[in-house]
């Protein structure tokens, strides 16, 4: 009898431990904590895409109305201290050589320095994007582009740099197609082993 009162204890003793913990609430920030996973996705693809590409095919656009690929990397980058900068307190700051050359010049830069200030400017947003949280994302933020300034909110301008990030790679992985390239997300994905 004592034996059986023993076991039917070591059964009830963990389930009733576990019913005194106090539940699991939503994870702190999980608007911002999405955002930031889905951007730090985007820029780790973009940056094995560009990674993949030879330099040879920099210059490469489908037809001429189009961006060649070099063209895209500096335009990321650029776009990246756009959104980046606004996300708080948090500046950005771009060797002067980057602002004030022509965006058709940096497009013919080796892609050595073009995939570098690319990877610059994800580590810059990856830490420009901590400063928020889902509290902050209601806040205006005044921005100026063309000449033009508007106030938006905190969340449009994050929303924005993770659609204009998707754009972009969807807009790589097309041309890598185009050469017979895989992009990072169409490579076969290691099996777990005894599959």
């Amino acid at each position: 009898m004592k034996l059986s009162h023993f076991a039917i204890l070591t059964l009830v003793a963990p389930i009733s431990l576990a019913a005194q913990q106090p539940p699991a609430g939503p994870p702190a920030n999980p608007i911002t904590t999405a955002f930031r996973t889905r951007i730090s996705g985007l820029h780790r693809n973009i940056a094995q895409a560009f990674d993949s590409i030879p330099e040879s095919k920099f210059g490469y656009k489908p037809t001429p109305a189009q961006l060649s690929i070099g063209f895209i990397a500096q335009h990321i980058a650029s776009d990246d201290y756009f959104f980046c900068n606004t996300f708080g307190a948090m500046k950005g700051t771009r060797p002067a050589e980057d602002t004030a050359t022509a965006d058709s010049v940096k497009a013919t830069w080796p892609k050595a320095k073009l995939v570098a200030r690319l990877k610059d400017s994800f580590a810059f947003c990856d830490q420009a994007i901590a400063q928020l949280d889902d509290a902050k994302l209601g806040e205006p933020v005044t921005i100026t582009f063309g000449g033009n300034s508007r106030t938006v909110a905190h969340a449009g301008m994050v929303l924005g740099h993770a659609l204009d990030l998707a754009d972009h790679y969807s807009q790589l992985a097309n041309y890598m197609r185009l050469n017979n390239i895989l992009p990072p997300t169409a490579l076969p994905r290691p099996r777990p082993s005894g599959s």
